[in-house]
């Protein structure tokens, strides 16, 4: 009787062990056209350390993706093209992102023009969220707005804020994208 109930028990192991190493086998499956792209911006988006203040873009090209945009410390240049190195399908990582000066200087820029943009009652429900959708990128005191914003006129005032908010060197350039533009009649 005992060896009827182990002899089950071992069948059933197997059975298990057999349907868990054929759906692995499914997940690292290479991925290719859009399920590749969406399994890289998945991971890029989940990047601990991917913050408010980089930009990162990326390009996918039969298997090979370009990594495009810029960061604010060197590790996450690196971490984020072994990332996606790993995805099963990518077979070359291009890896265009700029590292931005390190400087205390551009630093307290970007605190200030977070504060003046998230503060507005306007744009402050961007800020909800682990990475907010408005990126703000400073280069040597220059400030580029990036990231989508639903309406042209939260666009104006994201950009006006940025102005407003401290001393950069030039103009504040607005990138921001709408997501939905009023339709004109």
């Amino acid at each position: 009787m005992t060896r009827g109930i182990l002899g089950k028990f071992l069948m059933t192991a197997a059975l298990v062990a057999g349907v868990a190493a054929a759906s692995d086998k499914r997940s690292n499956a290479p991925l290719t056209g859009a399920d590749l792209e969406a399994r890289v911006r998945h991971e890029i988006l989940m990047y601990s350390n991917y913050t408010l203040w980089d930009d990162i873009n990326f390009r996918v090209d039969n298997g090979n993706v370009e990594l495009l945009g810029a960061v604010n410390q060197p590790y996450k240049k690196s971490d984020l093209q072994r990332i996606v190195q790993h995805i099963p399908g990518v077979a070359s990582v291009t890896n265009e992102l700029k590292v931005l000066p390190l400087s205390m200087q551009d630093d307290r820029l970007r605190l200030q023009v977070a504060r003046a943009i998230y503060r507005d009652p306007t744009l402050s429900r961007y800020a909800l969220g682990a990475v907010p959708s408005i990126h703000i990128i400073v280069d040597n005191g220059k400030v580029t707005l990036t990231g989508a914003v639903n309406s042209r006129l939260e666009k104006q005032v994201a950009g006006m804020r940025a102005s407003s908010a401290g001393l950069s060197f030039g103009p504040v350039v607005n990138k921001l994208t709408v997501d939905n533009p009023s339709k004109k009649s």
